[in-house]
């Protein structure tokens, strides 16, 4: 009876709330993941009983493996294994310039571990399918050292280097607060941790770098510091988040040219090196006493007290609540003005490292908030490590390719040198560092460059993936729209790719270098870990192998392009002359003749010019930049950097990924519904049903728009009639070659139609617009026939 009185009765126990996470966050105590870069290394501790999985993660990968117990005696007698490879692998990736190959050959030469005559254990070969496994179980305390060995460049064979990813099942599980933390950048001036709830203060010389960790992942930090020399004479200026964000226009420092942290005396602190985590808060004070009293917790530890105590050991008047920067805590502005919170990003081992301006007295804590998901509802540790001023760390960012991988820190391309002597202006474009503009040559001068002559831009930062085997062009006939079937050897077809409700993946080009061979080049990791994906789930033959950063490319755009590259590159008689080589074709190369360095030459751009782009392997790059760079000079070439790029790009109508297409748009509503034969493709293809539907009963319409004025509009500005909003900006720009600001935009079939009288809104939509018409894209060329000729 009770239950038909008042609510429904619910029967049961209740049920845990366990999100899907990561696979970071989802590992058990006794399990470690670690990845091994194509032509990287790892080192590990062991512990006897640790047992230990090495997995070919896309196939064709070899692996060695060398094991030294802890007086650095090499036996691979610790993995109960025998060595059977010579260790020359494993002794070319530690001779290397990859990253991180310094610091392990010091960490080597610090554990007495002699690499120089040793054996290994060798794994795989380059015939391994993708999941391939090996394991061993250590047989005592020890080192193991495993290596991607990455075979010698031949792009017309496809080698490549991939990653493995190393398992780890520990025989005794991990404590909170004693993950492994990784080695230390450099030799440690200072190796500090901050136990749970606790904050510690400490003195950092100029120059010096101040390494902040997250030990189990999802704690958050407090960071403050003031120049030591003002409080010495006794003036107490804290970094101040509001001058720092004033100055730097961005809510908090980021690697690169705007990376500072500023007093209220504008004078610097501190600048941001590395940071792995990318998701920090400097809006907030640091938690403080108030905060707690006011939720019914009085009494509660916090960060502002704990930094009182810390700091009076220098002098420093103490404050009720710290501002500070706010590291790793994910804390933001809504659209509504709304400060709203939630668990921190940050992930076991993630780190912040920055430099010391000036002399400076630091203060660091871990936050003891366990009232909130601040610190995931789990209170853990800090570690701070410093390093000397004559240390060198490269500015990088953490880029995961997909949620569940390590981090990659952003990487210099094989031109990044020769464009760093011409610029410091670069971005961190999908884990690369690019050049955005040149300060000696203004972004509208490339702009005409590339329209009138030729100009050089790094592109290498797009990913390639080789695709292999007797069902390769089975995946991509399935997993790309175009008909892949009619793809000839020596051509190239620009396709999207779905998911499948016929939302966009990626888009991008596809190389046929034989009947069973590819070589995919897009945007996106995603796309790679798409088509494994999809190859696993049908049982197709195929390996899907990331040749990323064994291939790097430069593209030479632009009415002169021709001439340049088929004076300076020499091709094979059975391959096409590259002065005769068409529209959407590539061919191997060399440069300057028979003899010359090894390249894949191919007719395509992103420019709406005439134009090649030129693949290298990275040792190469210096050399083919310089060539091509010293050949280009008679030819008025200009460096062109990423801003030039979105110029020509958007008033040649082609799309980029994230502004005028997602997994949210189709290609019919991304403008490029010219890659989807319907009529014509007879093989089926993922998505092939839901674009049907889409087709028959479109929403939006992929346009051009012509806004009157000179007031700049933006992606995301909306597009609205009267009191009604019916698209959206995508990408806009103002054309130097008619002074009239255009955009592509996204809009409601309604008003699609060429003509239609549009405004673009700002602030709230309402209360600005600027008059505007539909227009048909692209502004440039629509015909094509600059790129064709």
């Amino acid at each position: 009876m009770l239950d038909k009185i008042g609510q429904p009765f619910r029967p049961g126990a209740p049920r845990a709330s366990l999100p899907r996470r990561a696979a970071a966050y989802t590992l058990a105590a006794r399990e470690e993941r670690h990845t091994v870069p194509g032509g990287g290394a790892l080192m590990v501790e062991l512990k006897q009983g640790d047992r230990v999985s090495v997995i070919n993660a896309e196939g064709g990968q070899r692996a060695e493996l060398l094991a030294a117990y802890p007086d650095g005696h090499v036996d691979a007698g610790l993995l109960g294994l025998v060595s059977s490879a010579s260790g020359d692998g494993l002794r070319s990736v530690l001779a290397s310039g990859a990253p991180g190959m310094a610091r392990l050959r010091l960490g080597l030469t610090k554990r007495g571990i002699d690499v120089s005559r040793a054996r290994s254990v060798g794994l795989f070969s380059g015939t391994s399918p993708a999941g391939d496994s090996a394991e061993a179980m250590a047989q005592g305390p020890g080192w193991l050292l495993v290596t991607a060995p990455a075979p010698a460049p031949d792009f017309e064979a496809q080698t490549t280097a991939t990653p493995l990813t190393v398992t780890i099942t520990r025989a005794e599980a991990r404590q909170a607060g004693q993950f492994a933390l990784p080695d230390p950048l450099a030799d440690p001036v200072l190796d500090l941790r901050v136990a749970s709830a606790t904050a510690r203060a400490y003195r950092v010389a100029k120059g010096e770098y101040i390494q902040i960790m997250d030990v189990d992942g999802r704690q958050c930090t407090d960071f403050q510091c003031f120049d030591a020399r003002k409080v010495d004479k006794g003036v107490f200026h804290p970094l101040d988040v509001t001058t720092t964000r004033t100055l730097q226009g961005h809510d908090y420092p980021m690697p690169g040219l705007h990376g500072k942290y500023f007093d209220h005396d504008l004078t610097p602190l501190v600048e941001v090196v590395q940071d792995t985590c990318g998701r920090h808060d400097a809006f907030a004070l640091a938690c403080n006493a108030k905060y707690y009293d006011d939720i019914g917790y009085p009494g509660h530890a916090n960060c502002s007290d704990n930094f009182n105590a810390e700091l009076s050991a220098y002098d420093i008047p103490g404050r009720p609540g710290w501002m500070a920067a706010n590291f790793f805590f994910n804390t933001a502005i809504d659209a509504h003005g709304v400060m709203v919170a939630d668990e921190p990003w940050s992930r076991p081992g993630d780190y912040v490292l920055l430099r010391a301006l000036t002399d400076l007295v630091c203060v660091s804590s871990a936050c003891p908030d366990d009232t909130s998901a601040a610190n995931g509802w789990h209170l853990t540790d800090i570690h701070v490590r410093t390093y000397g001023a004559e240390e060198c760390f490269s500015r990088a960012t953490a880029w995961r390719p997909t949620p569940d991988e390590d981090p990659i820190m952003t990487r210099q391309s094989a031109f990044y040198d020769s464009f760093a002597a011409m610029t410091r202006d670069f971005a961190d474009y999908n884990g690369f560092w690019l050049p955005n503009s040149f300060p000696e040559c203004d972004t509208v001068e490339s702009y005409w460059a590339c329209r009138n002559d030729v100009v050089v831009t790094d592109l290498s930062a797009l990913r390639k993936f080789e695709v292999t085997g007797p069902d390769a062009e089975a995946l991509m006939n399935w997993v790309l729209t175009r008909n892949v079937e009619k793809l000839g050897i020596g051509q190239v077809v620009y396709s999207a790719m779905c998911y499948p409700h016929g939302g966009m993946i990626d888009d991008g080009t596809l190389f046929r270098l034989g009947e069973h061979n590819f070589r995919w080049i897009g945007g996106s990791d995603e796309g790679g870990v798409w088509m494994r994906e999809e190859a696993a789930r049908l049982g197709l033959n195929v390996m899907i192998r990331s040749s990323t950063d064994q291939m790097h490319n430069l593209a030479v755009q632009g009415p002169k392009s021709r001439e340049l590259i088929s004076a300076l590159f020499w091709t094979a008689p059975h391959q096409p002359e590259l002065s005769e080589m068409g529209w959407f074709r590539f061919t191997p190369a060399r440069l300057g003749g028979p003899e010359g360095v090894p390249v894949v030459i191919s007719r395509t751009g992103y420019t709406g010019e005439l134009g090649y782009e030129v693949f290298c392997h990275p040792k190469h790059g210096t050399e083919i930049f310089n060539a091509i760079w010293e050949a280009g000079q008679p030819l008025g070439m200009k460096p062109m950097g990423l801003a030039a790029l979105d110029l020509v790009r958007i008033e040649a109508g082609l799309v980029f990924a994230g502004y005028d297409f997602s997994d949210q748009t189709d290609p019919f509503e991304a403008g490029v519904g010219f890659t989807v034969p319907l009529k014509t493709k007879t093989a089926d293809f993922v998505g092939r049903e839901a674009l049907l539907r889409r087709k028959e009963t479109p929403a939006r319409k992929f346009v051009g728009l012509e806004i009157e004025g000179q007031n700049a509009v933006a992606h995301g500005d909306c597009i609205r009639i009267g009191r009604a909003q019916v698209g959206e900006v995508c990408s806009a720009m103002r054309s130097p070659r008619t002074g009239q600001w255009i955009a592509l935009a996204r809009i409601d079939v309604a008003h699609a139609e060429p003509g239609t009288e549009v405004e673009v809104g700002q602030l709230d939509g309402h209360l600005k617009r600027y008059p505007a018409r539909v227009a048909a894209f692209p502004h440039y060329d629509p015909q094509k026939t600059r790129p064709r000729s």
